[in-house]
């Protein structure tokens, strides 16, 4: 008993000590880091400087913030890429499933755009955009379209840098979802078949609830990146585009930080966005469970 008791301890001590890395990494990096910025979301503060108190001081000026409320409008606004690069995401995995021939060459060439530089690919979309000599508009000229300076237009530059940001992310969703489809018993679509079934009702009944799980991991982690856009942002449209028009939280935040120097102002809008990604991230987890629990 005394030599499996020491055992155990020795165990338990081999444990702690494998766990002491990540734990005090998470310590020193993430949540004090975090609960200093909320801190700071009280203060006036320079990020040099001694911080002042202020109370509520900087979550009231949030409100009658009119940047702030475009940057918000804006962040939103560019999350409507997620259900398209789903939709696009789940019938390239569909396609690509088939198994035919060159399949294999068109997961790596969807997948390129996933490891490849955000910054190079911000800067390559931002030339493809150009007015006057970008390859968009050169392409449109071939049907007799005059198109517009993409990202100097309040009106096109959203759905612009949406085009680029579904782009970029299509091959990620795309590998996820064709993982999903391969790991679906064919016993399932046999059956079916046997049934009459056709194509939509196999997608309705078969394909989609079985891929849900991928689909809500996209979800949730596309909300969560979507709220925290920035370097397209920073690189395609520096001063966050005609009217502010293209700014989001994030950029904003980075503006007032190091730009202003505004550091409490901030962490102030840093903590709402946090508390948004949070509720947002509970309420997906609840709708899920709720839904696997009707199932």
């Amino acid at each position: 008993m005394k030599t499996k008791s020491n055992l155990y301890r020795k165990e338990k001590y081999y444990g702690y000590l494998f766990i002491l890395p990540p734990v005090l990494g998470f310590l020193i990096f993430a949540l004090f880091p975090a609960l200093y910025s909320l801190y700071g979301s009280f203060t006036d503060w320079d990020g040099l400087g001694r911080m002042d108190f202020m109370g509520l001081g900087n979550y009231q000026e949030l409100l009658a913030d009119e940047q702030f409320h475009k940057a918000l409008f804006n962040t939103f606004y560019l999350m409507l890429g997620i259900p398209v690069g789903l939709v696009l995401a789940l019938m390239l995995a569909l396609a690509l499933n088939r198994g035919k021939f060159g399949t294999t060459t068109f997961r790596v060439i969807y997948y390129i755009p996933v490891i490849s530089s955000l910054a190079a690919i911000s800067i390559l979309w931002q030339w493809a955009y150009n007015g006057d000599y970008g390859l968009v508009n050169q392409f449109l000229e071939i049907f007799g379209i005059e198109g517009p300076n993409w990202l100097a237009n309040k009106h096109t530059v959203k759905p612009a840098i949406i085009i680029m940001t579904v782009w970029k992310g299509l091959g990620y969703s795309m590998l996820l979802y064709l993982a999903a489809l391969q790991s679906v018993p064919r016993s399932y679509y046999e059956a079916a078949d046997l049934d009459g079934a056709n194509a939509l009702q196999k997608l309705r009944h078969i394909t989609w609830p079985m891929v849900q799980p991928v689909t809500f991991f996209i979800v949730v982690t596309s909300i969560i990146g979507g709220s925290q856009i920035f370097t397209e942002i920073n690189i395609m449209t520096p001063t966050g585009g005609t009217e502010y028009s293209s700014a989001t939280v994030v950029f904003y935040v980075w503006q007032k930080a190091f730009g202003n120097l505004q550091m409490g102002y901030a962490s102030a809008m840093a903590a709402v966005l946090g508390l948004f990604i949070f509720v947002v991230t509970l309420i997906q987890f609840k709708l899920d469970k709720s839904s696997d629990n009707h199932d």
